[in-house]
């Protein structure tokens, strides 16, 4: 809601997002290239903005971050960002005003039904101290001593056969957990659970002719915040507490809880793709690009490359999993093509990635496992070569794929099953 007695002020530049205080919330976003930023706030579930600021750079810009607080607002506020850089003629910019634009650091999204389209999202001002962890932390099982089973929180309870009564949910997979422990596993590694682009798709039901949906999650839209979709209650900003709640059971069930990250690429895809966020924020700052055309380059397969190893970029994705260990009680993370995390800003392979080599030496991270699919989709491959600093984890995909084709009974598997083993 906003009050009467509604006040802007400077702000503060750090921390980043969207922070809560008793008197009203403090908004600060990085962007290096736009010359204008306009904060717009929306009451909840309305369709037109209650205000648009324009943010004054003599006063609320430090460096390249740009804040403001604003007193006399509350919580249930939603929010987004319009930037802009006349006259828009750089190929390396794609600023466009017209667009309202997500926080990278918003730890929850609004408006994201599952299917619905991603026009109507908002970024949320989330508390982070409402939830009542009592005594809970992450369990730290040793790797070799863990089972892992590999799930999505959808598709895991969604069919009817699963016989759970919120089915597709956080609060699903919580109704799983006795069946989890008769499997006997350790953890559960979720398919990814921050917000997607599940309308990312052309693909349509052959039968019916019915436009599909990106089911799996490899299409992030924002890496802080728990995907709504998966909220049983359909309230905004429900979906962090119900995500907490469903870490504190699996904790208390002796299960550990590791997410599937996807910090190599986003929805946005390339020159021809949807405007979120990151591009309409920083597009040179974030991704990969031909310094010379402003084309994207392309390591993930799905139209663009996070600029990971960039000073920005790689902070972002630290400050992100240091959130979702301190603030989500998460137990570790399995990276996504983790190899373009080792690429530098031209896209060359580096030998003492930054970004790895910091997550793993991070004091905070110290116990979270990391767990590295060693590989990118522009044929660079790393299993067993992966900058580790004895820390970094990789999953085995040439084991795994000849298992599977063990199992399945494929012929003449019998030698390289030995090889394997």
């Amino acid at each position: 809601m906003v009050r009467g007695d509604f006040q802007v002020s400077r702000g503060f530049p750090f921390p980043f997002g969207a922070t809560p205080y008793s008197n009203g919330v403090n908004f600060s976003v990085f962007t290096k290239h736009a010359a204008e930023v306009t904060l717009v706030l929306f009451l909840a579930g309305e369709d037109e903005p209650v205000l648009e600021l324009p943010l004054d750079p003599r006063c609320q810009r430090t460096g390249d971050i740009w804040h403001v607080l604003v007193r006399g607002i509350d919580t249930t506020i939603e929010y987004g960002y319009r930037m802009n850089r006349p006259p828009n003629g750089d190929p390396l910019h794609r600023y466009d005003p017209r667009r309202l634009l997500l926080d990278p650091f918003a730890k929850a999204i609004a408006g994201g039904a599952w299917g619905r389209a991603s026009i109507s999202r908002r970024s949320l001002v989330v508390r982070d101290d409402e939830f009542d962890w009592e005594f809970d932390q992450p369990l730290n099982i040793p790797l070799a001593d863990s089972v892992i089973y590999e799930t999505h929180v959808r598709g895991f309870t969604q069919h009817p056969s699963s016989g759970v009564e919120l089915p597709g949910t956080f609060a699903g997979l919580i109704e799983k957990i006795p069946y989890l422990k008769e499997l006997g596993v350790t953890a559960v590694e979720l398919l990814p659970v921050n917000e997607f682009e599940e309308a990312d798709t052309d693909r349509v039901d052959p039968v019916t002719g019915e436009k599909l949906l990106n089911f799996w999650g490899y299409q992030p839209i924002s890496f802080f915040a728990p995907n709504s979709a998966y909220a049983a209650s359909g309230l905004n900003g429900a979906q962090v507490r119900e995500f907490k709640q469903l870490v504190k059971s699996m904790h208390a069930a002796g299960i550990e809880v590791i997410l599937d990250v996807v910090f190599n690429h986003t929805a946005e895809g390339d020159d021809r793709g949807p405007t979120h966020s990151f591009r309409g924020i920083d597009n040179a700052t974030y991704y990969m690009l031909d310094r010379r055309t402003g084309q994207y380059l392309n390591y993930s397969g799905c139209g663009n490359t996070m600029n990971c190893n960039h000073p920005v970029v790689r902070e972002m994705i630290r400050h992100c999993l240091r959130y979702w260990v301190t603030e989500m009680h998460i137990d570790g993370f399995r990276f996504d093509l983790a190899s373009i995390l080792g690429r530098g800003q031209d896209g060359s392979v580096l030998a003492s990635p930054p970004l790895l080599e910091s997550l793993a030496h991070d004091p905070i991270l110290s116990n979270t496992k990391l767990i590295a699919e060693a590989w990118d989709a522009a044929g660079l491959y790393q299993v067993g070569t992966f900058p580790a600093w004895s820390r970094w984890a990789e999953w085995n995909g040439k084991f795994r794929d000849d298992i599977r084709r063990f199992v399945r009974g494929d012929n003449g598997m019998v030698r390289t099953l030995a090889a394997r083993l």
